[in-house]
């Protein structure tokens, strides 16, 4: 049988393997080479460390200036209900300039000048600051190059590289493949395509992306999205390697504001404003003039507005200052107005208060006492309390003397005997103290808490006013629930008004106030929708039905303050407010009127106020009413609410002239009525 075991110490070969002293010899020697080649490389690396290492460094970092580089995220749009974009980003460029490649040979300097010059940068300046920073890696030459701009540039350069190459023109004479140290650094800025339309409502995004009022501030967080990175590295072989983190976009707002009612609301409170403007004094037409309009049965905001606007594009415009109060140390208006000389010598420290009272939503941010429109609140908690009957009547003399005050009505001689419904009719200040008198201090507080007042809505817009120091019933005298029951000596803002006198109107719900609809990814998909929410049911429907019937009366009555309120073809009902400001008996007041339309079937509530009118008599709802008029002659039609009333040849005059059409349900008309 045939082995295959090897015996130990043996070759198959039958011989032994010798190491020759030779071959040790040999082996010495290699490795005292190997040994010495190591520590001569040792050395060097040290040597080089040492006199060249910081250079080597700072050149390492310079790749990471190219190839670390931050993405930037797109802040999400901001939607009309109809679609409308209001608030956009757009894509733009900075122009970075690296002194320290283009002064790498002289063959680069004029060409990476001319580049520069076609991208808008000034020769001159560039020039100057290159060769006074040679070692300069990082330069912004110019913000917000468009993107077309770039591309435009882009090909020109590849395409007059080519040409180069193609002609073989030598290295130091090319003008294109010479350009070197010109990158772009992508980022986005704010855009606004309708200017002023919306403005405090929208408020607008500054630098990083931070939000300034209204739902850029609110939805901040919403809007805003993640950056990216895209990070460099050199592989084992040196090859630059990227990794790329890609931005995370902001998602979007899609609103219950519709801009084509907005702009008619705008329209308006902006003629208003010019048609007054330095009328009794210079100034604009009225220090605030403001309008919301909501959906009464879910309280999503249709339109809001203030005055005076401006371009969100350009919000630190100063000329807008131009015609508002002066401000005091507390930032409180004066009787004194801005003139362009004023803004052109306005110190540093003054212009953030003027532009903060400029971007300050008059509707949601400020607040006065309403006046005579707080009535139709003091007649419901009589209604709801049981202390006030429809059967009641109200003997006006033309004052009342309460804690040794004499409290007049605005009807100097006395309403005489009214009802309950011609007291609202008449906006009588005697029979709704009486009304206030018969229900007490504690009931009149508990209600005016029901209806919200002295509390936040929650609406979601930035900056709502607090209203909670109200008087309640432990510090409230019997004049000051006098004049409470009238809108005096307590404060609110449009917000508050608007929604409780919303809740009066459709049943008893107190719906909260909102704006922002649906929240959508960035691809559209919607994330998070808004339902209408009722926080609270502050009257009975019988209370509601009443109201409804008393506030038409103050329209279309006899006696009616707000019958200038009542646009052509409509029936609509309402109340007028006429407040005095303080100090009393200075001859400046915020007058009003809030409303709803239309009668038979309430669907949206308007409110307008008009802060201290540039005029002499100051003390008129019209200047109110007529506003309100005019807008619901468009918007009415607009959201095909259709007419129910009889058109008058005057009024079917001023509807051609504004290009509407007299409509009723299924049909228009063209002819008689």
């Amino acid at each position: 049988m045939r082995s295959d075991r090897v015996v130990k110490g043996r070759n198959t070969h039958g011989g032994k393997k010798k190491f020759t002293i030779s071959m040790k010899n040999k082996l010495a020697v290699l490795y005292g080479i190997v040994l010495l080649a190591f520590i001569g490389l040792g050395i060097r690396i040290f040597i080089i460390n040492r006199d060249n290492g910081q250079a080597y460094t700072m050149q390492v970092l310079s790749q990471q200036a190219y190839e670390n580089q931050t993405i930037p995220y797109k802040r999400g749009k901001i939607l009309d209900s109809k679609g409308t974009v209001l608030a956009d980003s757009q894509l733009v460029y900075s122009v970075i300039v690296d002194s320290k490649q283009i002064l790498e040979k002289d063959a680069y300097l004029e060409p990476s000048l001319d580049a520069l010059e076609r991208l808008g940068v000034n020769r001159a300046t560039i020039r100057e600051y290159i060769t006074n920073h040679p070692s300069s890696q990082y330069y912004i030459a110019r913000k917000n190059l468009t993107y077309q701009e770039r591309k435009a540039f882009m090909d020109e350069l590849e395409e007059g590289m080519a040409q180069e190459s193609k002609d073989h023109v030598p290295s130091a004479e090319r003008t294109y493949s010479n350009v070197k140290g010109i990158w772009f650094e992508s980022s986005y800025i704010r855009t606004y395509p309708h200017g002023n339309l919306g403005c405090t409502v929208l408020g607008y995004s500054g630098a990083n992306n931070s939000g300034n009022g209204g739902l850029e501030e609110y939805y901040n967080d919403t809007l805003n999205g993640v950056e990216g990175r895209q990070y460099g590295y050199l592989d084992e072989s040196l090859n630059m390697e990227r990794t790329t983190i890609d931005a995370r976009d902001g998602n979007n707002l899609v609103l219950t504001l519709d801009a084509n009612i907005q702009s008619i609301v705008q329209k308006y409170l902006d003629e208003f404003n010019e048609q007054y403007r330095d009328n009794t004094h210079y100034g604009n037409g009225a220090n605030n003039v403001g309008c919301i309009i909501m959906d009464i049965n879910s309280g999503a905001i249709l339109a809001m507005a203030g005055t005076p606007f401006y371009d969100l594009n350009h919000p630190s415009d100063l000329s807008a200052l131009a015609g508002m109060p002066k401000l005091d140390s507390r930032d409180e208006a004066t009787d004194s107005y801005l003139s362009y000389a004023d803004i052109l010598t306005m110190s540093s420290e003054d212009k953030p208060r003027y532009l903060n009272a400029l971007w300050s939503n008059f509707c949601v941010s400020e607040y006065y006492e309403p006046g005579s429109t707080a009535k139709p609140f003091t007649m419901a908690t009589g209604l709801e309390t049981g202390t006030v009957s429809l059967d009641d009547t109200f003997d006006c003399p033309g004052y009342l003397t309460i804690d040794g005050f004499r409290i007049r009505c605005h009807n100097i001689y006395g309403d005489g005997l009214l009802t309950l419904g011609e007291a609202l009719e008449r906006s009588c200040n005697v029979a709704h103290m009486i009304m206030a008198e018969q229900e007490g201090k504690e009931n009149f507080t508990k209600f005016q808490n029901v209806f919200n007042f002295g509390l936040k809505t929650g609406v979601d817009l930035a900056d709502e006013a607090r209203t909670d120091e109200f008087v309640n019933d432990s510090t409230m005298t019997d004049a000051t629930l006098a004049t409470n029951a009238f809108g005096q000596n307590f404060d609110v803002t449009m917000i508050q008004m608007i929604t409780g006198f919303c809740s009066l109107i459709n049943g008893g719900n107190y719906y909260q106030p909102y704006i922002v609809s649906r929240i959508t990814s960035p691809s559209g998909v919607t994330v998070q929708t808004t339902e209408p929410r009722v926080i609270k049911k502050t009257v009975s429907e019988d209370t509601s039905a009443t109201l409804r019937k008393f506030t038409l009366q103050v329209v279309e009555g006899e006696n009616g303050t707000g019958s200038t309120a009542r646009p052509a073809g409509y029936r609509i009902g309402g109340k007028t407010g006429t407040a005095e400001t303080l100090p009393r008996s200075n001859g400046e007041y915020v007058v009003s009127f809030m409303g709803y339309a239309p009668y038979e079937d309430p669907q949206i509530a308007i409110y307008v106020v008009v802060d201290r009118p540039n005029v002499g008599v100051q003390d008129d709802a019209k200047y109110a009413t007529r506003i309100v008029r005019s807008i619901l002659t468009e918007v009415l039609p607009y959201m095909n609410i259709y007419m129910t009333e009889p058109v008058s040849d005057e009024e079917r005059e001023e509807l051609e002239d504004l290009g509407l059409a007299v409509t009723y349900q299924g049909a228009e008309s063209g002819g008689d009525d």
